[in-house]
């Protein structure tokens, strides 16, 4: 057991291997669990004020090129629990990706699930951030979620117990719980049809987005009643470049690293550029969507 615990702790992990970005710096400490017992374990060894950043699929994140003086835990490939229950609920733990998510939901014969197959992360930060897209929200589909405290303790949760908004979600009176799984409810539908418009959603994705090149996804939330991606391009900011990070000239709200050079300060900077530029032009102060974490070099 001591030798696993060992192999499961990596120092000075470089986080370009695994932000979507491929840009960053390296996290002080990593620690890959079997389970969310091992999270859990590894959660009361850690000093409660320990910084911690959990990982995904690495999209919507930049490590800045200074890396993250703390804990970075990888929850991808591990917390990957996923099942139907009695009640017909689904549970899924933190690390299974959104759009396996979709998949499963189809073939249970449930639907308004296929827009999880557009969101390139996992139910973890889908939860975090109440991610949605093609008119679809994660929260909207919530029945209650198990959180993990800094003492390693697991606490079930439902949705009267957060704020809750467009890309933001914050416990009303705790800080220090991490999301670990969540129980959703979707209605039933015919398996044929969600598959069909699951095919119908990643055809508009793939025609659309970037994906070619290393991105992060949106940067940027959409304001109110209008769309980043048009500001920025109104902004005459499509294809702009700045140290190898460009505005990409498929979709101006993704920021690609097209030769994989770009360092996260140059994604930075022109993240700051094209705020700069669209409050100018238009007065719309754009927020970013991605995180941003870490020590400037």
């Amino acid at each position: 057991m001591a030798e696993l615990w060992r192999n499961q702790w990596r120092a000075d992990e470089p986080m370009a291997r695994h932000v979507s970005w491929r840009a960053g710096g390296v996290a002080a400490r990593a620690f890959f669990p079997t389970d969310l017992a091992a999270l859990a374990a590894c959660l009361q060894q850690l000093r409660h004020d320990e910084p911690l950043l959990l990982l995904g699929l690495g999209s919507n994140l930049l490590v800045r090129d200074g890396g993250f003086k703390g804990t970075a835990i990888f929850t991808h490939g591990a917390l990957d629990v996923l099942r139907r229950e009695t009640d017909g609920s689904l549970y899924a733990e933190a690390g299974v990706a959104a759009p396996k998510l979709a998949r499963f939901a189809a073939n249970a014969g449930l639907a308004e699930a296929e827009f999880l197959a557009g969101i390139p992360g996992t139910v973890g930060g889908a939860l975090a951030m109440n991610a949605g897209c093609h008119g679809g929200e994660t929260w909207r589909y919530i029945e209650r979620v198990l959180m993990l405290d800094r003492r390693g303790r697991f606490i079930e949760r439902t949705a009267e117990d957060f704020e809750i908004g467009y890309r933001h979600v914050g416990l009303r009176h705790e800080t220090d719980e991490l999301f670990a799984a969540a129980w959703f409810r979707f209605p039933s539908g015919e398996p044929a049809l969600a598959r069909a418009r699951i095919r119908e959603l990643l055809a508009r994705r793939i025609a659309t987005q970037p994906l070619a090149l290393p991105n992060a996804g949106s940067v940027f939330r959409n304001p109110p009643r209008d769309h980043a991606a048009r500001l920025i391009e109104a902004a005459g900011l499509k294809g702009l470049r700045l140290g190898g990070a460009q505005v990409s000239e498929k979709h101006a709200n993704f920021i690609v690293n097209p030769e994989g050079a770009a360092s996260a300060s140059a994604i930075e900077m022109l993240i700051g550029r094209i705020q700069v530029a669209v409050a100018e032009k238009f007065g719309v102060q754009l927020v970013r969507e991605v995180r941003i974490v870490g020590e400037s070099v």
